[in-house]
């Protein structure tokens, strides 16, 4: 169960994405933020052709180039979106709907902190679309944004982490390559969502 004591997240004030269409929710539906060029949402896509993702990439040449792909590969498991992804969640996914969430290499925020994911309010909402049991990825090459994260899990959303060191191997994301590649670590936080757990969002849908 998440602290009450924390600051609340206001969905209600959010609008839609402009041109916002509300999608057909598939079932297992999981959820990748930050696709960028999407190299993970791709070979995701082509490695579990019944497993369905959703893609969103905010900055525009990046999602231009991932749609592109996308297109010519015509996977009919995966939806490249082009959008800001707090408010994108907020009117497309409704609660306990999503298997995975898939978050690789985000922005570290090193000049605001509070814009990191676990230390958003917005969290508390991505937990609460959600399944029981289902798994949240995070991933990232540096280690005091690792840590923190972790310890978020632990203290602020009463969460159990598993954290380890991504294979010397993996190829998920560009950045991933890139920072294997110069003999860099990169970090992985598992996060499992308890049955039972509770948000102050598990009954909240966008009217």
């Amino acid at each position: 169960m998440t602290d009450v004591n924390l600051r609340q997240f206001k969905p209600e004030k959010l609008f839609a994405p402009r041109g916002f269409v509300k999608p057909q929710i598939e079932s297992p539906q999981y959820l990748e933020i930050g696709a960028g060029r999407g190299k993970h949402a791709l070979m995701f896509a082509q490695d579990n052709p019944n497993k369905h993702l959703i893609a969103i990439e905010r900055t525009r040449n990046k999602f231009n180039d991932f749609a592109e792909k996308a297109e010519q590969l015509s996977l009919n498991n995966l939806k490249a979106v082009h959008a800001d992804a707090i408010p994108w969640v907020v009117h497309a996914l409704e609660p306990k709907s999503l298997a995975g969430v898939f978050l690789l290499y985000p922005n570290p925020e090193p000049k605001n902190p509070s814009q990191r994911w676990l230390n958003m309010p917005f969290f508390e909402f991505l937990l609460s679309r959600m399944q029981d049991k289902a798994k949240l990825v995070l991933a990232t090459n540096i280690q005091s944004y690792i840590e923190e994260a972790e310890q978020l899990a632990r203290n602020q959303w009463q969460l159990e982490p598993s954290v380890f060191a991504v294979d010397k191997s993996s190829q998920r994301t560009h950045f991933e390559v890139k920072y294997l590649a110069r003999g860099e670590t990169c970090w992985q936080m598992d996060l499992i969502k308890p049955e039972g757990y509770q948000t102050r969002f598990d009954d909240w849908v966008k009217e």
